[in-house]
C-alpha cells in the first residue's frame, strides 16, 4: 500500500481515495468512450465531499464506482479506488457485495424507485441488516424505529407499517436514508436526494441528513448540481465537467474564491437575474374587464372522486394573463400547481368555473375541445424523458403536430423542423437522432420545440427546469425569454423555485392547499409578498451561505412542511 493512502499516523487509511481513476464505456458498435478521466480525490474520515457539475459530467458514474458498481457497458480503465485502504479492483465479487450496505451505502435520487410498492416500509428498511445477519429481526426493527426518530419522521413507532405510497415524498426520502444506514456503514453516497423536493420539504430532509451524518460520524459523498444545497451539508466540493476534475477545495473556497472559469459559470447560473418587464402589469379594473386577456381562469374548482367522495385539489382559482406575458405559479408539493395546469389543458375536467382562451370559453374536457383550441394552448411537461416517444426520431416527433394542426406536406415539414430546431438552438443534425441519444437539456428543448410547432398563443410549462442542472436550466430560461420577445407567446410557468420564477415571470401567483393565497408582480416578490406562506417560501430558498441552514429557526416550517 502506498503512503498516499494513509491519513495522519494512528488514524488509519482515509475512507475513500481515488488515484488517477478513469472509467470508460463500450458502445454497441464496439467504440470505447472515456467517461471519467484521471481523477484523484481523497475524503477524510467524517468529511462530506460534494460532487458538483452539469448533467453528463460524470458525478453519478464516479460515485457508483466507489461502490465497485459500474453501469452496463462501463468499466474501469485506469487508476485505483481504495475504500478504507482496500483496492476495489482487487476484491472478489463476493467481497464487493459484502462491502455494499455494510461499509458503504447509497441513497438514490428517486426514493419511490428504491422501494417496492407491494411491501411494507419496515420490511424494506431492515432488509440489509437481516441479509447480512448484522442483528436479529427484533433488534433491527427497534433500530429502524430509532432511526425514524433521528430522521425527524412522524410517528416513528407506526410509520414502518405503512406502504411507500402512504407517505409523502419528503418522508420517503428520509426512509430511504434509514434503509441505507441501518447497518451502520462508514460511508454513505447521496445521489441528488433532494432534487425532486419542494423548498420547504427540502429543508427538513437536509437537516435530518446533516444531523445523522454528524451524530454517527459518517463519511459522505453528496452528488448534486445545486451549489446552495451542498453549501449546507458538505465540507469540500469537487467540480466535474465532461468527466474531468476542474477544481477541488473547501466549500468556502469554491463558493467565494473559485479559480476555474467553469466553477464561476456555475455560480453565475445559480440565481438568474429577476425579470424587469418593459411595461408594468396594470391592476385589473372594472373598465378593463371587457377587454379579454389571452388566457383567463374564472373560479376554477377541480379534484378527484365523485359525489360525496369528491376531494377538491384546486378551489376557486382565478387569474388573467395578458398577451406576451408570463404568470408564475409557485407552491410546495400538493399545493395544486400541476392540477391547475392539467385543468387549463383539459386533461382534468373542471367541476365548476371556466377557462377562457382569447375571449372564448373552452370546453372543460380535452376530448370536447376544437382542434384550434388545442393548437392555441400547448403544455410542456416536467420530464422530457417520459414526454418523448423513445422509438421515434426528433424529426418524427416534431412533424406530428405539423401534420395534425397545419396539414403540411413532406417538404414543408422538413423545412419547418429545421426552423424549429434553430429556434430552440439545436443543430439540424439532431433531427435524425432518437431521444435516448440526447442530453437532458437537449430533450427538454425538443419538448419545447414540439409545443412551438403548433404555433400556440399560450404554453403551460410544468416544472420544466426542475430536473436540469443550473447551467442548462439557465440556458432554457434564456431561450424562453427570447422566444417570448420574438413570437409574443404567453407562459403559465409552474415551479417551486422562486429564483426561476423571478427570472421569467411578470406576475406571480402563490398556491397553498389548492387555493390562491397571494398574487403580485414578479419583480416585487420580496417586497410585495403579503401572505405568511409566501414569506415562508422565500425564507426556505437555500442560499450560497454555509451557515444558512443552521441559522434557520426550528419553527420555520409548518407541520405539513416537515412531513
Amino acid at each position: 500500500m502506498t503512503d498516499a493512502v494513509h491519513s495522519a499516523p494512528g488514524q488509519g487509511p482515509d475512507p475513500i481515495v481515488l488515484e488517477r481513476c478513469s472509467i470508460a464505456a463500450t458502445t454497441d458498435s464496439g467504440r470505447s468512450l472515456q467517461l471519467v478521466h484521471d481523477i484523484s480525490l481523497r475524503v477524510a474520515r467524517g468529511q462530506v465531499l460534494a460532487l458538483i457539475g452539469e448533467s453528463g459530467s460524470g458525478k453519478t458514474t464516479l460515485s457508483l464506482s466507489m461502490m465497485g458498481y459500474f453501469r452496463k457497458g462501463c468499466h474501469p480503465s485506469g487508476g485505483r479506488i481504495l475504500i478504507g485502504g482496500q483496492d476495489l479492483s482487487a476484491m472478489s465479487d463476493a467481497e464487493r457485495n459484502r462491502l455494499r450496505g455494510m461499509r458503504i451505502a447509497y441513497v438514490a435520487q428517486s426514493a419511490a424507485a428504491a422501494f417496492n410498492p407491494a411491501r411494507r416500509i419496515m420490511e424494506q428498511v431492515t432488509e440489509i441488516a437481516l441479509i447480512h445477519r448484522v442483528m436479529p429481526r427484533a433488534a433491527a426493527d427497534a433500530k429502524a424505529v430509532a432511526l425514524f426518530g433521528e430522521l425527524g419522521l412522524p410517528d416513528p413507532q407506526r410509520i414502518g407499517s405503512r406502504y411507500p405510497h402512504q407517505v409523502s415524498g419528503g418522508q420517503l426520502q428520509r426512509l430511504a436514508a434509514a434503509m441505507a444506514i441501518i447497518a451502520d456503514p462508514q460511508i454513505v453516497i447521496f445521489d441528488e436526494p433532494t432534487t425532486a423536493l419542494d423548498v420547504t420539504t427540502q429543508i427538513g430532509v437536509l437537516r435530518a441528513f446533516k444531523r445523522v451524518i454528524r451524530d454517527k460520524g459518517m463519511t459522505g459523498i453528496y452528488v448534486s448540481h445545486d451549489l446552495a444545497v451542498v453549501a449546507q451539508i458538505a465540507d469540500r466540493i469537487a467540480v466535474l465537467k465532461n468527466g474531468e476534475l476542474q477544481e477541488e477545495g473547501s466549500v468556502d473556497d469554491i463558493l467565494h474564491r473559485p479559480t476555474h472559469p467553469y466553477t464561476r459559470e456555475l455560480l453565475a447560473a445559480f440565481e438568474p437575474a429577476p425579470r424587469r418587464p418593459a411595461t408594468p402589469v396594470p391592476a385589473v379594473t372594472d373598465a378593463d374587464r371587457h377587454r379579454a386577456p389571452v388566457l383567463e381562469a374564472v373560479n376554477l374548482v377541480a379534484g378527484y372522486g365523485a359525489g360525496a367522495e369528491f376531494r377538491p385539489a384546486i378551489r376557486n382559482v382565478s387569474f388573467r394573463l395578458p398577451k406576451g406575458q408570463s404568470l408564475g405559479v409557485i407552491g410546495e408539493s400538493g399545493s395544486g400547481k400541476s392540477t391547475l395546469a392539467r385543468c387549463l389543458a383539459g386533461l382534468l375536467p373542471l367541476r365548476s368555473g371556466g377557462v377562457i382562451l382569447e375571449g372564448r370559453e373552452l370546453q372543460p374536457a380535452l376530448g370536447q375541445r376544437r382542434k384550434e383550441d388545442l393548437r392555441r394552448m400547448q403544455i410542456v411537461f416536467q420530464m422530457a424523458d417520459t414526454a418523448l416517444n423513445p422509438a421515434v426520431s426528433v424529426a418524427g416527433i416534431l412533424e406530428r403536430p405539423l401534420v395534425w394542426f397545419h396539414g403540411m406536406d413532406r417538404k414543408a415539414r422538413q423545412a419547418r423542423v429545421r426552423d424549429l430546431l434553430d429556434m430552440v438552438r439545436l443543430p439540424a443534425s439532431v433531427a435524425t437522432r432518437l431521444p435516448s441519444e440526447l442530453s437532458g437539456g437537449q430533450k427538454q428543448r425538443v419538448n419545447f420545440a414540439r409545443a412551438l410547432a403548433a404555433n400556440p398563443q399560450v404554453i403551460l410549462c410544468d416544472e420544466i427546469t426542475s430536473a436540469l442542472d443550473t447551467v442548462v436550466a439557465a440556458a432554457v430560461l434564456e431561450l424562453l425569454g427570447d422566444l417570448q420577445r420574438d413570437l409574443g407567446v404567453s407562459y403559465v410557468f409552474i415551479s417551486h423555485d422562486l429564483a426561476t420564477v423571478r427570472s421569467i415571470c411578470d406576475q406571480v401567483m402563490v398556491m397553498q392547499h389548492g387555493a390562491v393565497v397571494d398574487h403580485f408582480d414578479g419583480c416585487d416578490m420580496t417586497s410585495a409578498a403579503r401572505h405568511p406562506y409566501t414569506r415562508l417560501l422565500a425564507a426556505s430558498q437555500p442560499q450560497l451561505d454555509t451557515g444558512w441552514l443552521d441559522r434557520l429557526p426550528d419553527d420555520i416550517l409548518p407541520a405539513e412542511g416537515l412531513r
